[in-house]
């Protein structure tokens, strides 16, 4: 890929998209810009990247910049069979996305996260492990910054802790991180993917190229990843709390590795089963790459926890408030209620992406939820579900600040209100951390 002679169109206008043509631009590339979306933020993106060098296109020029570029590069908010894609596709032409053009540029040991939950949680980790051990380690990726952005900061000392989400997976190709990690697999993202077959195969490219001197670190206790030793020549590595396995398990409150005691999961901050996965993966991750138990037991013991997932906001006149913004699919919100002891208001609703809301209720049921307030556009799919299941302690409104001022007239004290949508958040805001900033607005203002 030689810059000063192709042209490259960036679409989607995301933090992913703006720190690819910076890249570009940086290294003398002729660069095309697009997003379809109108508004005050990517018309600021795009006047700023036009100021150093970029071209706007508009929809009524796209059509000639596909035919004069000759790289596309795609937003993973942008699906890969979108009409702009297919386009290049037909005329031969390469699609790739920022995670790809981050990784042909890369010096620094990779370690890549991907599943359905825990991502977040686990690259958190693995950072906060690896800076107590005095390396330089930087999370990246879906966690929030690009990859793109940082490949010319780290060295060959350095690593890259990155975060991958199914979305991104559809255009990378070149990334073969040194340790790879799966946290687990459940359904997410069928209105994009269409179906889980799809979907449990853009989970294994992680894992796929990788080679005899690298590593895989599956979770045993999950069919789905544990049947994808398979696919790999890596090193399969596991971690599990059912069963003593070549990695990191769970034994009297411990997580052992080799036999050795590396932490007691009590002495974490963060609660739930959830978080001792995060954790098996992590001590496997910081093992492979021989850290020290003290120092990789400390960084657990030390660490809070990430924003928007089961982060408590406030206590007010006996209410607790959580945010779990994080919660985007069935599965995340069934751990964050497992992760509750209180009785529970949950604040329910989104966006659908194609999820079966039943297997929720039926969880709901013999759970500390006590009400649930259901909002959104998928609202209706929710409310059918709970009825078909016998849930009928619900309110429902379209609103997100009604639902939560709702849930807040409710809920009692001693109670909590918890929000984990097991929805998307793009019927109302641009992204997840978006909706949590607005639950976390409005609970202070409750005070």
């Amino acid at each position: 890929m030689y810059f000063k002679s192709q042209k490259f169109l960036v679409a989607g206008m995301s933090k992913s998209g703006k720190a690819s043509a910076e890249f570009l631009l940086v290294r003398g590339a002729e660069v095309y810009v697009y997003d379809d979306v109108i508004s005050d933020n990517i018309n600021a993106v795009i006047n700023e990247l036009q100021n150093s060098g970029a071209k706007h296109v508009t929809f009524e020029t796209l059509e000639n910049a596909i035919n004069s570029c000759d790289v596309l590069v795609l937003s993973p908010g942008i699906p890969i069979d979108n009409a702009l894609p297919i386009a290049f596709r037909k005329l031969g032409k390469a699609i790739i996305g920022e995670e790809e053009l981050g990784a042909l540029f890369l010096r620094a040991t990779a370690i890549a996260v991907t599943g359905t939950n825990g991502k977040t949680t686990t690259v958190s980790m693995i950072e906060n492990v690896l800076k107590s051990c005095n390396k330089r380690a930087v999370a990246c990726g879906n966690v929030g910054t690009p990859l793109v952005g940082e490949v010319e900061k780290l060295s060959f000392d350095d690593y890259a802790v990155i975060e991958i989400s199914s979305f991104q997976l559809e255009t990378l190709f070149s990334l073969r991180p040194h340790i790879a990690v799966i946290s687990n697999i459940s359904e997410d993202h069928l209105n994009r993917h269409y179906n889980m077959d799809n979907y449990i195969y853009l989970k294994s490219r992680l894992i796929r190229p990788l080679k005899e001197s690298e590593y895989a670190v599956l979770n045993y206790d999950d069919e789905i990843v544990k049947s994808l030793a398979a696919v790999t020549k890596a090193k399969v590595v596991y971690f599990s709390i059912q069963k003593k396995v070549n990695g990191a398990y769970l034994e009297d409150g411990y997580i052992i590795y080799d036999g050795e005691k590396v932490l007691n999961v009590s002495d974490m901050q963060i609660n739930g089963v959830h978080n001792v996965y995060n954790a098996l993966a992590t001590v496997t991750c910081a093992k492979l790459l021989n850290l020290p138990n003290e120092q990789i037991a400390q960084a657990l013991y030390d660490f809070k926890g990430v924003k928007h997932r089961n982060q408590l906001i406030a206590e007010i006149n006996g209410v607790k408030y959580v945010n779990d913004s994080k919660g985007t699919n069935v599965d995340a919100t069934v751990k964050a209620i497992e992760s509750v002891s209180e009785p529970t208001v949950l604040l329910l609703g989104g966006k659908d992406k194609g999820e079966d809301y039943e297997v929720l209720f039926k969880k709901i049921n013999s759970s500390s939820v006590v009400h649930a307030v259901i909002y959104g556009e998928n609202r209706i799919k929710l409310i059918n579900a709970a009825i078909k299941h016998g849930f009928l302690s619900f309110s429902t409104c379209s609103d997100f600040y009604h639902a939560i001022n709702l849930a807040r007239l409710i809920a009692k004290s001693g109670q909590t209100v918890l929000l984990s949508p097991a929805s998307s958040s793009f019927d109302a805001f641009s992204n997840y951390e978006e909706r949590g900033e607005a639950f976390i607005k409005a609970v202070e203002e409750f005070k």
